[in-house]
């Protein structure tokens, strides 16, 4: 394993907007592995939003700016495996013939997310974290086709003192957001929302755990409109040490 001591912080939209506490828990996560964390503060959005609704001219200049802002030489880490597989995988689609390609060859062997940089590139399995739960956990569709992410969340949960893991049926199956097509398909949305909540409830678990905040804003959402006894919470909020009688999710 190649020792790091120094990571750019990566925040999407998403966690920015809605979870910034989550991005505040991984720099403590990282900080507590004794990392140096950076993070540039005039970081936007990836263009993932831009992109997958054919705004590519906006989701070009968004990947040029974000070459930008990431081009040094430290890994970036970031607590979303969907906006990171995003840059990663399909910025050639948008910057392919540019002087920009030269930039983008550079950073993306250097970009991770949270439990694969953890895992894979610190060889850290266990945070020495403690917290009593029931868990079940959700693979976002993102982060399991397009980053490949599988085992490592699963991985630093199992190492997590009084944690006990329930797997779901279909925990790989889309938990109905999908970006803008909650908006435009809301019933289809809804009703995929609907058969997570009742695969996730029937492990008997109190957390819904996944990598992705856009799956927890969705989940979450419908979870509390229909008063069901189960929240979701990023992984990120589990893995470092807090005082569980304080969740924001709340």
């Amino acid at each position: 394993m190649k020792k790091v001591s120094e990571v750019d912080l990566f925040v999407p939209c998403f966690v920015d907007q809605m979870y910034p506490d989550t991005a505040e828990n991984m720099v403590k996560i990282l900080e507590n592995l004794g990392i140096k964390v950076f993070y540039n503060t005039s970081q936007t959005c990836c263009g993932q939003a831009a992109f997958n609704g054919g705004h590519w001219d906006i989701a070009r200049e968004l990947a040029v700016k974000y070459l930008n802002d990431f081009s040094g030489t430290r890994p970036v880490v970031s607590p979303s495996a969907s906006c990171t597989a995003y840059v990663k995988n399909y910025f050639p689609d948008l910057l392919e013939n540019t002087i920009y390609m030269s930039d983008y060859r550079k950073l993306k062997p250097n970009m991770f997310e949270l439990t694969d940089f953890m895992v894979n590139q610190m060889g850290i399995t266990d945070l020495g974290v403690k917290f009593e739960a029931k868990v079940t956990i959700h693979d976002s569709c993102a982060a399991l086709r397009e980053y490949g992410l599988k085992d490592e969340p699963r991985i630093l949960l199992h190492n997590v003192e009084g944690l006990e893991i329930i797997e779901m049926d279909e925990s790989d199956t889309c938990c109905g957001f999908g970006g803008t097509f909650s908006v435009k398909h809301e019933a289809i949305s809804t009703a995929m929302a609907h058969q997570k909540a009742h695969n996730a409830l029937a492990t008997g678990a109190d957390y819904v755990v996944t990598t992705e905040a856009s799956c927890i804003m969705h989940m979450d959402s419908y979870f509390k409109k229909q008063n069901l006894p189960i929240k979701c919470l990023h992984i990120a909020d589990i893995l470092v040490n807090f005082d569980q009688g304080k969740l924001f999710y709340d």
